[in-house]
């Protein structure tokens, strides 16, 4: 896997690194939504910035709003100077970048229009010199995507028109609601596509402190020997969110924590710290060891349900906004949502591996909205030390040794270990040794879109995630969504905005370890 940050060394460095990528045409549906506008046109023009697009590189906006190519520009510029004020959107760059981006006005469930975009294909393909390449990128609701993919397949846009060429597509999740619509989901693509054709994104994926797990447990002789249920406690892997709704309840409400964030995100965490040394670092490699992680964790009973799960649904509280505590209402009063709703907005759960390296070691995850901090952490306790060299003294236990791996924000690693105190006492004290890549590295962190739609262009799926791993993910977690719907719901709202989620959450941990929250 290639790093952007090693790319973006100066223009030889960048050309040299592009020299067997060969130039495409990035198709965009779903060009008017907001995903667009905050994330995959700054990713792009970030690219170009950075010359690591390839030459010539073409954009086509595929969507049914009235508009041409120069209003369509001129909405992008005003989102780039929004979203990415760092980007140079005044200037020559920002113009000839532009002057790629092409607008097709046409709806999503006709073939007039996919004909039409083949036509504009085939003319940018001669006016540019493009070979055919193509990147399908469907930034749409889920409800589009089986329309899109049927269209695609009928108008011929599928495959490519000439042998040595590609076509790729980019769907964004949520790949299904559970098992079922996800195995009906994959069937659909893989009627039109085959599976290397398929980048299934999970923007997690691309954020460096993500990667770095790879790099930190199997670069590093000193971890790798006690990266097992013999020397480690338990993990905790905390997604937190201090945002409630944002216009998304309708979304959401039919969503909740769980499919949202743990089906994907937290579950792609947990395979990444789980899993076995790939044979080598390519797609494939990587993507076998994360399913055999998915594969080996203990199936949800309805008993565990009840037992190893917790949910939680927030109510009104305080929460700092720039500053300030302002009162926030709850999750009921929020646009969209039913004023009965159940849906969660907090899950917590206990997850079993049984594997020979894991047996033993529970993995708790929560995630949850309107938190007190926006973080992703992932904490690895380590065992106690045996108390017969200590427990003579008059002093404090000795705390465990912890290894903390901050995703977002303040992207690094901690590693907590504990020393003598100075004094004439025998008082120990954890210290912590901390790595951050802000000040450790000269080159600024890259939004994750940027190295996944870079790789993407480059053909290199180790970031995306593969058919057998997404029904994976939904053959452990539809269990409990469905049990949850037998099992009474708890009393919601039971935790307040601003809070750690409820206290319920503390029985997941039997009183053998506490929550870890981020400080």
């Amino acid at each position: 896997m290639v790093d952007i940050a090693s790319l973006s060394q100066g223009a030889s460095g960048s050309q040299a690194a592009w020299q067997a990528v060969e130039p495409c045409a990035f198709v965009l549906f779903g060009a008017t939504g907001d995903l667009t506008r905050r994330k995959i046109i700054p990713a792009l023009f970030s690219l170009k910035v950075q010359n690591l697009l390839p030459e010539p590189f073409a954009v086509v906006a595929f969507a049914r709003k009235d508009k041409n190519d120069e209003s369509f520009r001129a909405e992008l510029r005003e989102a780039v100077k929004e979203f990415a004020p760092h980007l140079p959107s005044e200037g020559s760059l920002w113009d000839d970048f532009a002057q790629h981006i092409y607008y097709l006005r046409a709806t999503l469930d006709e073939s007039e229009g996919y004909e039409r975009l083949g036509d504009q294909l085939r003319s940018l393909d001669k006016h540019y010199g493009i070979p055919g390449n193509r990147v399908y990128y469907l930034a749409t609701p889920p409800d589009n995507f089986s329309s899109i993919i049927q269209h695609l397949g009928e108008a011929g846009l599928n495959q490519p028109e000439q042998e040595g060429r590609w076509v790729r597509l980019v769907i964004e999740k949520p790949f299904g609601y559970d098992i079922d619509s996800a195995r009906a989901l994959n069937a659909e693509l893989q009627a039109y596509f085959n599976e290397e054709q398929i980048y299934r994104i999970d923007h997690y994926l691309g954020k460096e402190t993500v990667q770095n797990i790879l790099v930190l447990r199997f670069a590093n002789q000193i971890f790798e020997p006690l990266w097992n249920g013999r020397y480690i406690d338990n993990v905790q892997i905390t997604v937190a969110e201090t945002l409630g709704m944002e216009g998304r309840g309708n979304y959401f409400e039919k969503s909740g924590i769980t499919r949202d964030m743990v089906q994907n995100h937290a579950l792609q965490v947990l395979t990444l710290i789980a899993m076995e040394p790939p044979v080598d670092l390519k797609a494939d490699a990587i993507r076998d060891e994360k399913v055999k992680v998915l594969k080996s964790i203990r199936p949800f009973t309805p008993e565990d349900v009840a037992r190893w799960t917790v949910r939680g649904q927030y109510g009104a509280g305080k929460m700092d906004v720039h500053g300030k505590q302002e009162q926030v209402s709850g999750y009921r009063a929020e646009a969209g949502v039913d004023p009965r709703s159940e849906t969660e907005t907090f899950a917590a759960f206990r997850f079993e591996i049984e594997n020979w390296r894991w047996a033993g070691v529970p993995f708790y995850v929560q995630a949850g909205k309107r938190m007190p901090r926006r973080v992703t952490e992932v904490q690895i306790q380590f065992k106690a030390i045996p108390e017969v060299l200590f427990a003579r003294q008059n002093m404090a236990p000795i705390e465990a040794n912890r290894l903390i791996i901050r995703i977002q924000p303040d992207e690094g690693a901690s590693l907590e270990i504990t020393c003598k105190a100075p004094g004439p006492r025998l008082d120990v004290l954890p210290v912590r040794m901390d790595f951050r890549y802000g000040s450790s590295f000269d080159t600024p962190l890259r939004d994750a879109y940027e190295r996944l739609i870079l790789d993407t262009v480059r053909g290199d799926a180790s970031l995306f995630a593969r058919n057998d791993e997404v029904e994976a993910a939904w053959k452990l977690i539809t269990p409990v969504l469905e049990a949850w719907r037998d099992l009474s719901c708890p009393l919601f709202p039971n935790y307040a905005a601003g809070t750690w989620g409820p206290d319920a959450a503390n029985s997941l941990l039997a009183g053998k370890c506490a929550w870890h929250f981020p400080q």
